[in-house]
């Protein structure tokens, strides 16, 4: 709901009892509530009935190329890192029926599609991910051409941020700015605490709603100690990312290296498989299919992703503006960490490092901005 975090007290205390309070109290306003779960050998994004079906004791194995699943002995439910959806996947669908027709006795008759959206509840949302459905907004939202499927869904969402304590060996969030502590935008944000005094959450509101549903929560006094001691997980956090940015003005970067001979050695492993636009959080690009029956009689429309990496993405009169591999990789990162500056006013990474994980020929974000910024303060002379 909030697009602002109000400030809160030092919060509550909750156990897994008000965590399952929780999901039942959001469902019962009649939120479709929306969580991490272990399925198919991952953790996913899916509608929960209870906080029972939250990841306790899972914890995900990640690298370049590389996703497993892990058990771990603490019973923690949000210890893992971004899996292979976000938010966006509820958000802004991967399809859209925008209209259909039929054709009966000579009549044309077009339908719209007005299917109101479901009103959502998020719960677990990474600071990184909060940092994307802001970039989001401002994309579909913010301007002067806006989205009304997102609009619609995003209007009526309410957001729980979990705090992240343990990043993965693929995160790189606090090179970009986005983690690992939560920003602005939620209505509830978690911090959870495992040790020798229990298994609990550090819970603050940032909404009115926020502070309305957290008043009716079996909550204890947030004590100091505790508020430090989950402070202190997220500062800790912070220094042991497994992957970062190197230290410069990505956007200059990006524009001073287009003729870097990088781009042929990125191309020549790229399968333009289009992977890394699917998982990445901000990605926004669709495109329109029309399909129809065998009679003829019966047609829809439908708005489905699309991929800056398909050869058609760029097709005009007379073929493909970007044909060749190294032309479009080379787009999706300059705009995603270059030219997203002057369309929208930030980057469009957040460092979740799904990219880098869902590769299948392992190709890292970090480690090519990595070697473009090498070879941009190379010694004069050297090629």
């Amino acid at each position: 709901m909030s697009t602002a975090t109000t400030p809160a007290a030092e919060g509550a205390v909750i156990g897994k009892d008000g965590l399952a309070t929780l999901v039942d109290l959001l469902r019962a306003r009649g939120f479709t509530v929306v969580g991490p779960t272990v399925r198919d050998g991952a953790i996913v994004l899916a509608e929960l009935e209870s906080a029972d079906q939250l990841p306790y004791g899972w914890g995900v194995e990640l690298e370049a190329g590389h996703y497993r699943l892990r058990e771990r002995e603490d019973g923690a439910a949000f210890a893992h890192a971004a899996g292979p959806q976000s938010w966006k996947t509820f958000l802004h669908p991967a399809r859209v029926r925008q209209w259909r027709a039929e054709r009966s006795d000579g009549q044309l008759v077009i339908e719209e599609d007005d299917t109101p959206p479901p009103r959502f509840a998020f719960l677990g949302v990474r600071p990184c991910d909060l940092r994307a459905i802001a970039v989001q907004d401002r994309v579909l939202t913010g301007g002067r051409h806006r989205d009304p499927v997102y609009q619609g869904r995003r209007s009526g969402a309410f957001l729980v941020a979990v705090e992240c304590t343990e990043p993965g060996a693929t995160c790189f969030c606090t090179s970009m700015g986005t983690g690992p502590a939560a920003g602005p935008g939620y209505d509830l944000a978690l911090t959870e605490l495992v040790d020798a005094d229990g298994h609990r959450f550090w819970i603050r509101s940032g909404s009115p709603e926020g502070a309305d549903i957290l008043a009716e929560l079996p909550t204890s006094a947030a004590s100091e100690a505790v508020c430090e001691t989950a402070r202190q997980a997220v500062a800790s956090a912070a220094d042991r990312m497994g992957r970062t940015m190197p230290d410069t003005d990505l956007r200059r970067l990006m524009a001073g290296t287009l003729d870097a001979p990088r781009w042929d050695d990125v191309a020549s492993r790229c399968l333009t498989c289009g992977n890394c636009t699917m998982v990445c959080p901000t990605c926004y690009c669709t495109t329109t299919e029309d399909v129809t029956d065998l009679t003829g009689d019966h047609a829809e429309r439908w708005r489905v992703w699309d991929v800056c990496f398909d050869l058609d993405f760029s097709q005009l009169h007379g073929g493909p503006v970007r044909s060749s591999a190294r032309s479009r990789y080379r787009q999706w990162l300059t705009h995603k960490l270059g030219t997203w500056y002057d369309q929208f006013g930030s980057s469009g990474c957040v460092g979740c490092g799904r990219c880098i994980v869902w590769c299948p020929v392992a190709i890292d974000i970090t480690e090519e901005a990595a070697a473009l910024h090498d070879w941009a303060n190379r010694p004069d002379g050297e090629p």
